[in-house]
């Protein structure tokens, strides 16, 4: 018996442990709370945060109140019988809102549009009207076709904006890892680097996008990071070392320039599957080129670190400010 009582005490010693050492970052966060709010470096801890009720995970599936029209299925592409198609989240406003228009991620493999819907509805709330998308996954065709997808999105809302009511001026672009990575791809002018197939992207437009918000995306396909990491190099369908030039054709670094839209970019820093360091990469090169950005540095997150209830709050907070200042 007494073996057994210290075997449950020091299982209560561990766990009020795990308590008070899991609590610091919410406190410290608490104290400062004018800065990004705090991680926990490594990806097991943030479990046990989790796990132990310290964090809150986001709802993934919340409630549409009754003042927003959901418009589902729309398909904007058909490819060889393959139906894409998006759906729009559209507040009853009379003005003409700006469009934020979400793109998933997945690793360009997985994921489906209502995955971004705590982000659709929460947004359509504060009176835009906001969209997800989908697009061909490795499963159905390697680069460039998601690309290629998502530009043809992006001429399909230019078009209709008077028939959905929304500003076909004023289209914003977010997106999270794969998806960031095409939000910048598409807000960054790809479409017009090379001729595609099976696309309108070509076409040109006398319009562009507004803002662009990348949540830590890939950025340099070029770098070894990219070079050696599956995720790439199967959505390349080449290893670097036979196709350099198409890794550089897909990285959105290649086609920032100075006429590049407003960018802002959310990255944890202690994210292992898309290094912080590319973000690094992208700051420098847009404010090299005088491209207005902002660029917040998350504290000790790991990749898909706004699944926490707490820095999809900050991220909000932060994304609103900046549609305010660049989309209003």
């Amino acid at each position: 018996m007494r073996i057994v009582k210290r075997i449950g005490y020091g299982l209560l010693i561990f766990l009020a442990s795990c308590l008070v050492v899991l609590s610091v970052p919410r406190i410290w966060s608490a104290i400062n709370s004018k800065n990004p709010p705090v991680g926990y470096h490594f990806v097991i801890p943030g479990y046990l945060a989790v796990g132990l009720g310290i964090e809150k995970l986001i709802d993934m599936n919340p409630a549409v109140p009754s003042d927003i029209e959901v418009i589902k299925d729309i398909e904007y592409k058909n490819v060889n019988g393959k139906s894409l198609q998006l759906d729009i989240y559209k507040p009853k406003v009379k003005t003409k809102p700006g469009l934020l228009v979400f793109i998933h991620g997945g690793g360009w493999r997985t994921g489906k549009r209502s995955d971004y819907k705590v982000y659709t509805v929460a947004f359509a709330k504060k009176g835009y009207m906001t969209a997800t998308v989908s697009y061909r996954l490795l499963k159905d065709s390697p680069y460039p076709a998601c690309a290629e997808d998502i530009s043809d999105a992006i001429q399909w809302f230019y078009k209709h904006g008077e028939q959905y009511g929304y500003d076909p001026d004023r289209i914003a672009l977010i997106g999270g890892s794969a998806g960031a990575h095409l939000a910048l791809l598409g807000a960054y002018d790809w479409k017009k680097s090379q001729p595609v197939k099976d696309s309108s992207a070509v076409q040109n437009s006398p319009r562009h996008i507004k803002a662009v918000v990348d949540i830590y995306g890939p950025i340099d396909l070029t770098t070894s990071y990219a070079q050696n990491q599956i995720l790439v190099t199967s959505f390349m369908a080449h290893p670097y070392s036979e196709a350099p030039q198409i890794y550089k054709e897909a990285s959105p670094i290649q086609y920032a320039t100075k006429n590049a839209p407003p960018t802002m970019i959310l990255h944890g820093t202690s994210d292992d599957l898309v290094p912080v360091i590319q973000s690094d990469i992208l700051k420098a090169k847009l404010d090299s080129l005088g491209v207005p950005n902002v660029y917040y540095r998350v504290p000790g997150w790991p990749h898909a670190m706004d699944a926490v209830l707490r820095v999809n709050e900050y991220s909000q907070e932060k994304m609103n400010g900046f549609f305010e200042k660049y989309l209003n």
